[in-house]
């Protein structure tokens, strides 16, 4: 018989179809029981090979989050579908809300103590998405000196395209930033904790000035994590994460998250950051989903290796200063021990005394850890700032930001202390002999 005759053959549709013998355990029955298809008997191979039938769960769950990685959904009615378009709620295609991806805005959300969260597909992507949303042609941003250079280069080009004008302040001063309020401001842009200069921002006291003039106070919280601070306990409004970094924390997602304390603002925002269409792939948020799981035990062990690490650091003649919360030395300690009870955090901030080359031979010396962008891996990172990430800013900007030629940043994973010390020993000597 050809192919075509079997096609054609009513009765060799059901025998396509998986039957369950006489037998089959109980819970085999139950579970082919659950397999729905809408297709009909009578549909041919080439027909059921296209519609697979969907396995319903009853009596159990899940351990872990499902992947839902289709990116279309099907509906009953024409009404519902229709209704699906305006409700932020309904899952019709995935650009707009997907349920793995909505598992991950609520769990991230419920860490920082928000009201709704919103996935990006990258860090920037959920940066871009708050500005876009929150700023408009001739307005006014206070940001503090020290950020993200990304973030810094977004603010320059909004500056340049939209006439949005920037007034950058120290982040630890709360009547600087009442000085720099003006009528058409926007927001107040902070950092908990600076990139890569760990400089730790007094949250209550800027958002409480930011609060009294009805401004938003938009907080990247990526350094921290909700593990270490929730700025929207401390008077911030929208929380954004590079989840790429600690969230994450394997060096094998790109991933963005904003919460937000008021529900209609994130309303407001996802109303412009869905047509922007930096969505979340689902299964780049089921892989931040799975990281998340150890986020308080990497952060923990990276916290007290950072310490440990910091402290040695501070001791060593080729090394100028050294910034981390945890050290007694930081310029901001009495802030850190505020808002960062539970450790400063696994990034460490470096001023090498031998200048640019001394950073340079230090980065391309170290075998433990690696040298490459990123942070909050489970290994150790390094990296020269001035050169990298922060590369759009000019050199009076990197001043006012206190990266220096010799600046390097080391993000702690969570491998051995002593193997960790032993590597950067080995590459500061390196690095003292230039």
């Amino acid at each position: 018989m050809s192919h075509a005759d079997s096609a054609a053959s009513p009765a060799a549709a059901p025998a396509a179809s998986p039957a369950v013998s006489s037998a089959a355990s109980p819970a085999a029955a139950s579970a082919a029981a659950s397999a729905v298809s809408p297709l009909p008997d009578t549909a041919r191979p080439e027909t059921l090979a296209v519609h697979p039938p969907h396995v319903e769960i009853t009596g159990s769950r899940p351990l872990g989050v499902p992947l839902h990685q289709g990116h279309v959904f099907a509906f009953d009615s024409a009404d519902a579908l229709a209704e699906a378009f305006t409700s932020p709620d309904a899952f019709m295609y995935s650009r707009h809300g997907n349920p793995t991806v909505r598992t991950l805005e609520n769990a991230v959300a419920r860490l920082e103590g928000g009201a709704a969260g919103l996935s990006f597909a990258s860090g920037m992507g959920a940066v871009n998405g708050v500005l876009h949303a929150l700023l408009g042609s001739g307005g006014h941003v206070v940001a503090q000196t020290c950020l993200y250079g990304g973030t810094y280069a977004v603010l320059t080009d909004l500056a340049t395209r939209w006439g949005v004008d920037v007034t950058y302040v120290s982040g630890t001063d709360p009547e600087e930033v009442r000085a720099a309020l003006r009528p058409e401001t926007r927001l107040l842009y902070l950092e908990t904790i600076a990139n890569p200069t760990t400089r730790v921002s007094d949250l209550p006291a800027l958002a409480a000035v930011a609060g009294e003039a009805g401004i938003p106070v938009v907080v990247d919280n990526t350094f921290a994590s909700p593990l270490l601070c929730r700025p929207l306990h401390h008077g911030a409004d929208i929380v954004v994460h590079s989840a790429t970094k600690y969230l994450a924390g394997h060096a094998d997602v790109l991933g963005g998250m904003a919460v937000f304390k008021d529900p209609d603002l994130h309303r407001d925002v996802r109303r412009h950051t869905v047509e922007q269409g930096a969505s979340t792939d689902p299964f780049a948020a089921w892989l931040t989903l799975r990281g998340m799981q150890t986020l308080s035990l990497r952060i923990a062990r990276q916290c007290a290796n950072a310490a440990e690490l910091g402290a040695r650091l501070e001791a060593h003649p080729a090394v100028a200063a050294v910034r981390h919360p945890a050290l007694a030395s930081h310029p901001d300690r009495e802030i850190a021990e505020r808002l960062l009870p539970d450790g400063g955090g696994g990034v460490i901030s470096v001023d090498l005394a031998g200048g640019r080359e001394a950073g340079r031979t230090f980065v391309e010396a170290v075998r433990v850890a690696s040298l490459s962008v990123s942070l909050g891996d489970v290994k150790t990172l390094v990296m020269h700032p001035a050169s990298t990430s922060h590369h759009q800013l000019d050199a009076e900007a990197l001043a006012a930001a206190g990266i220096g030629p010799g600046t390097v940043r080391i993000s702690v994973g969570i491998e051995h202390v002593e193997d960790l010390w032993t590597d950067l020993e080995q590459a500061l000597e390196q690095a003292k002999a230039v």
